[in-house]
């Protein structure tokens, strides 16, 4: 199985990193992309890598091949490999993670992220564990799926999606995307079907998010990844919705403006202890050239935390 993935905002996760990094932890590594470029322009980092996706990794230990033992790769999830890194004592100077569903992933019908080529109903991240999505809508109660279409989707018609859902599957199990998108299209009434958007995208993301836990992922590795840099590192997150932005940049202030007192006591008493800055008061987006290039990045937000 290929795995050809397009890196988004390579110039800015460059100009971010410590000019005098020594250990850089990139735990979404996908195919190498930023790996790669950081490598070449910082000749004494070096890299731990890690992902959930293996053939992504299969891609990337050939595409960094040539730094030979500047390099090493786990087959992990974020939050799983950045405990390994904290239990082993590893300090870092740049931490990485690019949030979300990959270009080569999308492209793969076999993978089952994508409604646009007909193919396995799956969406798993890491396809040798976990439920696939097909297993998941076979057996979720239907307030929940309500509740995660909603919630992770942002979807109006949840409940009306989520009821024919369940109630087709009662007759025929759901096992393609082809399935999935054409039950969506049914559900929503036709004049309000969006008009740059296929009907179902909102539903396969929120799918996707709750197959993978994409969200307890992320808030678990930031609690992780904080204690993992060192001083004066920097933890660069690339997210592509609010849904991950929001808890980056909640989390990150968090860090800057730990006080929780009442605003009118002059002397803070709650004993929160400030962690670090913002480098990134607003998210960093893609220049017009680069969206351009590839649209993948029109909806990319990077932000950058700094350790002091």
């Amino acid at each position: 199985m290929s795995f050809v993935h397009h890196p988004v905002l390579t110039q800015e996760v460059l100009s971010f990193c410590p000019l005098d990094a020594s250990v850089y932890c990139d735990f979404t590594l996908g195919g190498g992309g930023h790996a790669g470029l950081l490598l070449e322009q910082f000749p004494g980092l070096k890299l731990f890598g890690s992902d959930r996706d293996p053939a992504a990794l299969v891609a990337a230990t050939e595409k960094l091949a040539g730094f030979g033992d500047r390099v090493e790769i786990h087959n992990s999830d974020m939050v799983s490999q950045v405990k390994a890194y904290r239990e082993a004592g590893l300090k870092a100077d740049y931490i990485l993670a690019d949030l979300g569903v990959s270009s080569a992933q999308l492209d793969q019908a076999e993978r089952g992220f994508s409604f646009q080529k007909d193919g396995p109903l799956d969406m798993r991240m890491d396809t040798e564990n976990g439920l696939s999505a097909a297993e998941y809508l076979a057996e979720v109660e239907q307030e929940e799926l309500t509740k995660v279409l909603y919630e992770y989707g942002e979807e109006s018609f949840a409940r009306k999606i989520a009821g024919i859902i369940v109630r087709t599957r009662e007759e025929t199990p759901l096992v393609t995307t082809k399935q999935l998108a054409d039950l969506v299209f049914q559900a929503i009434p036709r004049k309000l079907h969006p008009k740059k958007n296929h009907p179902a995208t909102k539903t396969f993301q929120a799918i996707r998010i709750a197959v993978n836990d994409e969200i307890g992922q992320l808030n678990a590795f930031l609690d992780e990844a904080k204690h993992l840099v060192n001083l004066g590192g920097r933890i660069a997150i690339i997210s592509f919705h609010s849904l991950e932005d929001r808890p980056v940049k909640q989390t990150f202030l968090s860090w800057e403006n730990p006080c929780t007192c009442p605003p009118h006591i002059p002397i803070c008493r709650c004993g929160g202890e400030k962690y670090g800055v913002r480098i990134t008061k607003k998210p960093v987006s893609g220049s017009e050239e680069e969206v351009k290039e590839n649209p993948r990045a029109r909806s990319a937000k990077l932000r950058i935390f700094e350790r002091r």
